[in-house]
């Protein structure tokens, strides 16, 4: 009698579980992420002033968000897709995300190698500085403005992260 209970409880908190997952990955319109669709980055508000800002930039024919933030190789694009997504409904869930939204370093790392593998024609090093300076730039030191972000103009001092930043 007492194990007819236990499984009885078992089962209706499961399915409870089972329930509120599916109806919460529906009502985030969950299947959506799949995609490159770059509407999708603009699902959640904090994303528009990007989202509009891409659409206005040169990069708007050319490249969408998964283009340049996600890395472009199978398994390892939707691995990321997976991580960014945990990480921002847990941002958005509990309110502990930085505003103006940051990129985190890992996703700074895959921005620079997808600027490098597009654009490996226009440069003879990825470094402006040169090799020999020992300092590394980010593309977007100077080119913030091309995908997107209300900052604009060339260069200025080495960020936070760039001075902490490696790429091998």
């Amino acid at each position: 009698m007492k194990a007819k209970w236990f499984y009885l409880i078992l089962t209706f908190f499961l399915g409870s579980a089972i329930g509120l997952g599916i109806f919460t990955f529906q009502y985030a319109e969950g299947f959506s992420y799949l995609s490159s669709d770059p509407k999708v980055c603009a699902n959640c508000h904090i994303m528009n002033l990007e989202y509009d800002s891409w659409q206005k930039s040169g990069h708007h024919h050319t490249a969408t968000c998964a283009d340049c933030h996600l890395p472009n190789t199978f398994p390892y694009k939707y691995i990321s897709k997976a991580e960014n997504g945990y990480h921002h409904s847990k941002g958005f869930t509990f309110q502990d995300f930085n505003e103006p939204i940051m990129i985190k370093k890992k996703n700074s790392k895959i921005l620079q190698e997808n600027c490098l593998r597009c654009h490996k024609d226009l440069f003879e090093f990825p470094n402006p500085m040169g090799k020999s300076s020992g300092k590394e730039l980010n593309c977007v030191h100077c080119h913030l403005s091309v995908g997107h972000g209300p900052k604009t103009g060339l260069g200025g001092p080495y960020s936070k992260r760039e001075k902490e930043t490696k790429y091998d």
